[in-house]
């Protein structure tokens, strides 16, 4: 194992992620896997995604034994983000607009990361309401929709169980609660422009861990 280990899951494909930074990539993160990457040489850890209700998720002791042990831990876009928030005073490392969110309090709960994927190739089959709140938020700015309309839309999405919460089901959903003009245009902006938070955060997380890596020297 190289001394950068990096958790990654649907965020971000992994073979772009080896072109951003060579490491250790692993799969989501689990309750044990960070103490076992520190025992097998781990000095630079990057945290993105982990498994929130599959299995038991990372544990805050573990990240906190890492950092105490001298690993530099940085975290971001989903699983990652959220510890980042919850331990960046403590010595974790947060980059990016996700942990931006939860680190001031505007995001407050584990379902706006939270999708399902495809356990073999990793592809996301669920879309997760970061995403589907920074999309109306850009949709908001480009007068696509008025605030009030993002709202209803929003809120209609947050009504949706994680693992069925589609854009295909929430655009349903819409249909007689939302002006069908203005539905057709959201629709039509969602297939063109939808905004991927998580995996933006991925890659500014990747370019970070570079960075340190190349000050660690471990790259």
């Amino acid at each position: 194992m190289q001394g950068i280990v990096v958790f990654l899951g649907p965020s971000l494909p992994r073979d772009e992620a080896a072109g951003i930074l060579p490491a250790s990539y692993l799969p989501p993160a689990r309750r044990g896997d960070i103490p076992g990457a520190v025992e097998e040489g781990a000095r630079l850890i990057g945290l993105i995604d982990g498994v929130f209700f599959q299995d038991c998720s990372v544990g805050h002791r573990e990240i906190l034994d890492a950092i105490s042990r001298g690993v530099r831990v940085v975290g971001a876009s989903s699983m990652g983000a959220l510890r980042a928030a919850e331990l960046d005073t403590l010595g974790m490392e947060g980059v990016g607009e996700v942990y931006r969110l939860y680190r001031d309090g505007t995001l407050i709960s584990d379902d706006e990361v939270a999708l399902v994927f495809d356990p073999e190739t990793g592809i996301a089959l669920s879309e997760p309401l970061i995403n589907i709140r920074c999309t109306l938020r850009d949709a908001e700015k480009k007068k696509v929709v008025d605030s009030a309309t993002g709202d209803r839309i929003l809120s209609l999405a947050r009504s949706v169980y994680f693992p069925e919460r589609t854009w295909d089901r929430i655009l349903e959903l819409a249909e007689g609660q939302v002006d069908p003009g203005t539905l057709r245009r959201f629709s039509g902006f969602v297939t063109e422009h939808p905004v991927d938070q998580k995996r933006d955060d991925a890659i500014a997380a990747l370019h970070r861990i570079r960075e340190i890596g190349r000050e660690l020297d471990l790259l």
